[in-house]
């Protein structure tokens, strides 16, 4: 049998010949005599000698951080008891690279050791605020859900201050997805040491990890000190991936897939569960995986190409994969199920006419406020000499430039709401919507597709396009989850991960195709309205007028369907054929939504729970009020755009993933104990 030497050994050698491997790759020849010259010091040719030596930094740094992130995985699994816990699920890198860029956006930091502390600062409150949110039992979909929730307010926050300070902010972008083509020794010089003797302090509490693997009753009736324990190690894994993020940027997935492979094993090889063997095979495995995951991408796509396309990208490709993998490997709660869900039904408002009417009136006065205020403020004496056809030709210009974009905004925020309430009505589940679902994300690599590939295709066959891989990802999603019953965990952790893999593969194509022009696709992927005609929204138009009232004819269906599996079948629903409608009703308006504005994250997640608060769970009421709740947030979000540092613009939906997600945290923070 296998032990723990010998798959270190093992380990060993695949890195061995993976290190060979890396720096044979790359725009300059070298072979494998040339590298064996070099090792044994007989090398003559000095060109190859010079490339070798050039190359060892993005080896070293391989091993530094892949080591670090490893490790860091292990400890924030072994403390939170939670498989699928590591540095990207508990937000760490997302919180880091905030730090980074409000520091170069404000000056402050400064060399390795400055940016080092912003980075641990950003770190550790983002893991803070994660484990704040889902409680003190982390729950594997809460703490995912969670985690994904406080990454997208924080990237989202982060991608304002670059546009709010592009010179400052220069370079962050690459940066952002996380490069191994490091320079020089200095900042691995600087990482070395703090890897090693953080390692060196958690050998140390290497027992106190085992024990607390048992439960924390049980851990403090040996005389584990357990929340000082758990505060301790939290604090050592954040300054590990935080270090590693300083260097080579935020490397996705290597702290989760690593660590969580390790513990796979660990149940057929004698010992590597102990955290005295299981933190250094972690780091080793996850040096393995970083290293494989460069050399594969060279392999693939050039090394003249991939010069420019992160290691970070291929790294969240495959641990997007592993995520949906791994999400069939676990205990799961069927669809229906109380455990892991957010109880948000409310009682019902007493006069739902009396709600509505306020809520078309707040959506009238934001549509009107937008058409209004802008670059050029207007007098509602110019909105109706517009009407009529009256106005000059300077209000008819604004008019036509701006009506579109209010407009778009309406119409999206309509339609992704109405598409999260038919999404958590027929899955049963009130944590899904179409961006955490990955329908969003395969509307956009359809965009993305025809922008980056047809430059000059019509805007029809961009909504064709993203209407076709919002299908197909929505198949995979649903269709996968199907397997086990849609399960409510696995549904989740499936279309999280499908969002993971449709991001990267967005940034690959992006960077592969016109890495120099790469905002002409900031449209699609941060939501903006910008540039919006009445050309471009007629695709919304149509599907809003076909989609939602299809979904409110079926509402009585919906209500059904959204109490469990069998009543349904008992008052004669056929529940696959009304199941199926309503999916790809759903999937029609994310579709028409992301190629009219682009992806907007929280809306078809917060407007069906703040509806569903208000009204009680009948849909007849529910998915009026969360059609004009999606329309006022998005409206809003889009004014405030345009408005709060104009001339400059924000897209709209930085706007509502910043507003969105403190509702969403709320909604998480107060389910805690019930969960």
């Amino acid at each position: 049998m296998l032990g723990v030497g010998g798959i270190t050994v093992f380990l060993l050698a695949a890195l061995v010949i993976l290190a060979a491997v890396q720096i044979t790759q790359g725009t300059a020849d070298v072979r494998a005599a040339d590298l064996w010259a070099w090792l044994t010091g007989s090398a003559t040719d000095q060109s190859a000698s010079v490339v070798i030596a050039s190359r060892l930094p993005r080896l070293t740094a391989a091993l530094v951080v892949g080591t670090a992130l490893g490790i860091a995985g292990a400890v924030m699994q072994s403390i939170s008891r939670n498989p699928l816990a590591s540095p990207d699920t508990l937000a760490v890198n997302a919180g880091a690279h905030l730090a980074l860029a409000a520091g170069a956006a404000f000056g402050l930091g400064g060399a390795f050791v400055g940016d080092l502390g912003l980075a641990f600062l950003g770190g550790l409150g983002a893991a803070a605020l994660v484990l704040a949110l889902t409680g003190t039992e982390y729950g594997t979909v809460r703490l995912v859900l969670g985690g994904s929730a406080v990454a997208l307010a924080l990237s989202s926050v982060t991608t304002s201050v670059m546009i709010l300070f592009p010179y400052e902010a220069r370079g962050l972008h690459a940066w952002a997805a996380g490069t191994l083509g490091v320079t020089g020794f200095d900042g691995i010089a600087l990482l070395a040491p703090i890897v090693i003797v953080t390692l060196a302090v958690l050998l140390l509490l290497g027992r106190r990890l085992d024990l607390l693997m048992l439960g924390d009753d049980e851990a403090r009736s040996l005389g584990v000190p357990v929340r000082r324990t758990q505060l301790t190690v939290l604090v050592l894994a954040v300054l590990l991936s935080t270090a590693a993020v300083t260097l080579t940027g935020p490397i996705g997935f290597i702290g989760l897939a690593a660590p969580a492979l390790v513990r796979l094993i660990s149940t057929k090889i004698p010992g590597l569960h102990r955290h005295r063997a299981l933190l250094p095979v972690s780091g080793l495995a996850a040096v393995v995986l970083l290293v494989a995951a460069d050399v594969v991408l060279r392999a693939l796509i050039g090394a003249q190409t991939a010069v420019r396309v992160p290691t970070g990208v291929m790294t969240s490709i495959v641990g997007a994969i592993f995520l949906v993998a791994l999400a069939f490997r676990l205990r799961s709660n069927r669809m229906g199920t109380s455990q892991g869900a957010l109880d948000v039904r409310g009682v019902g408002f007493r006069r739902p006419v009396l709600v509505v009417a306020v809520l078309v009136t707040l959506l009238i006065g934001a549509v009107i406020s937008s058409l209004l205020i802008g670059d050029a403020g207007l007098l509602l004496g110019d909105l109706a000499n517009w009407v009529t056809g009256n106005a000059g030709p300077r209000v008819s210009a604004i008019m036509d430039t701006r009506a579109p974009r209010v407009l778009a905004a309406l119409l999206a925020g309509v339609a992704l709401a109405v598409a999260g309430t038919a999404i958590q009505g027929v899955t049963r589940n009130p944590l899904a919507d179409p961006s955490i679902l990955g329908v969003s994300g395969g509307a956009s690599v359809g965009a993305i597709l025809v922008v980056t590939l047809v430059p000059l295709a019509g805007f029809w066959a961009l909504a064709g396009a993203a209407g076709l891989g919002a299908v197909i990802v929505a198949a995979l999603v649903f269709g996968l989850a199907a397997r086990g019953g849609f399960a409510t965990d696995r549904l989740v952790l499936v279309g999280i991960g499908m969002s993971f893999g449709t991001a990267a593969f967005v940034t690959l194509l992006i960077v592969m195709t016109d890495p120099f022009n790469a905002a002409k696709a900031l449209t699609w992927l941060s939501g903006s309205t910008y540039g919006r005609t009445f050309e471009h929204i007629l695709p919304l138009t149509i599907g809003c007028a076909v989609f939602v009232p299809l979904v409110f004819v079926a509402r009585r269906r919906l209500d059904l369907l959204s109490v469990d599996e069998d009543t349904p079948r008992l008052l004669g629903v056929r529940v696959p054929i009304a199941r199926l409608g309503l999916l790809a009703c759903s999937v029609g308006l994310t579709a028409v939504a992301v190629a009219g504005i682009g992806v907007l994250g929280f809306v078809g997640l917060v407007a069906p729970h703040a509806a569903r608060m208000i009204m009680g769970r009948r849909h007849g009421r529910v998915l009026p009020v969360a059609a004009l709740l999606g329309g006022i947030l998005v409206v809003c979000a889009d004014l405030l755009g345009r408005t709060v540092i104009s001339p400059d613009q924000l897209p709209a939906g930085l706007l509502t993933a910043i507003i969105g997600a403190p509702y969403f945290f709320w909604l998480l923070y107060r389910s805690r104990k019930a969960t």
